[in-house]
């Protein structure tokens, strides 16, 4: 707990934070319940103290070591999602976030506008990470988090027609920014509520030094982080114009 007190106190030099850091960006958030949309997970509805974080892996490996073990110290399982071409490059920390008990997402084959694909090209970029992942771990994938949070109707439908749920988040770190430690912190804390799930990536430089605050803060507040599909309903739910998953009984797919 000491660490995390220590943190409160520059938490307090961070309140005044920028508009870089202000809301989740617009961009990757539901514009609208409009009629036919589907929309991706972005929360789930609970009662429970539960959240997810996730790490999004797309570009370096120098921190996925320290990550892990941050991880292990606090006890905390999450969620990496995986470009191929970084398990390809890098298919000995694949195996070994599996091994260490935390559960592996898609995040595409070439991390490209998914939008901008036509429904072969989507599969053909599911099926290539997938199938990695699945060689390296054993495990098949059943999430999937679009590159720069980009969907349209043709990708949720084509992901769910391959066994994927679409996740997006509805906490942003904003780590991959030029922001500090104390400005992540101070933001996924204050933002972070009963089902949220928090965006963050794995070569983010001040990793090493956000990871244990934010999970020392989340946890003294009585909030258990697990992985996002443990957080999120499987069946019978509905998705609501925010994104927010919602159970439902009779329910099951993109209702709003």
């Amino acid at each position: 707990m000491r660490k995390w007190k220590e943190g409160v106190l520059l938490l307090g030099l961070a309140v005044g934070l920028t508009a870089a850091v202000a809301t989740v960006a617009d961009s990757v958030l539901p514009a609208s319940a409009e009629a036919g949309r589907l929309i991706p997970v972005y929360s789930v509805d609970t009662e429970e103290k539960k959240v997810a974080i996730s790490f999004d892996a797309a570009w370096g490996n120098q921190h996925t070591g320290p990550i892990l073990d941050i991880l292990d110290q606090y006890g905390v399982k999450t969620t990496f999602f995986l470009v191929d071409f970084w398990a390809e490059e890098f298919p000995e920390d694949v195996k070994e976030i599996a091994a260490r008990g935390h559960e592996i997402g898609n995040h595409s084959s070439s991390h490209p506008d998914m939008t901008q694909l036509t429904k072969e090209e989507i599969k053909a970029e599911l099926t290539a990470c997938g199938t990695r992942i699945l060689e390296l771990t054993g495990v098949q994938p059943t999430l999937f988090r679009p590159p720069f949070g980009s969907y349209n109707n043709t990708l949720i439908e084509t992901c769910r027609e391959c066994g994927y749920e679409v996740i997006q988040w509805s906490v942003d770190s904003l780590d991959w920014k030029d922001v500090t430690a104390e400005q992540v912190v101070e933001r996924v804390i204050r933002s972070t509520e009963k089902g949220s799930i928090v965006l963050f990536h794995n070569n983010a430089e001040q990793v090493e030094a956000y990871l244990p605050l934010v999970l020392e803060g989340l946890q003294s507040q009585g909030f258990q982080v697990v992985p996002v599909g443990e957080l999120i309903h499987k069946d019978n739910y509905r998705i609501d114009h925010t994104g927010k998953q919602i159970a439902e009984e009779g329910v099951s797919g993109n209702g709003v």
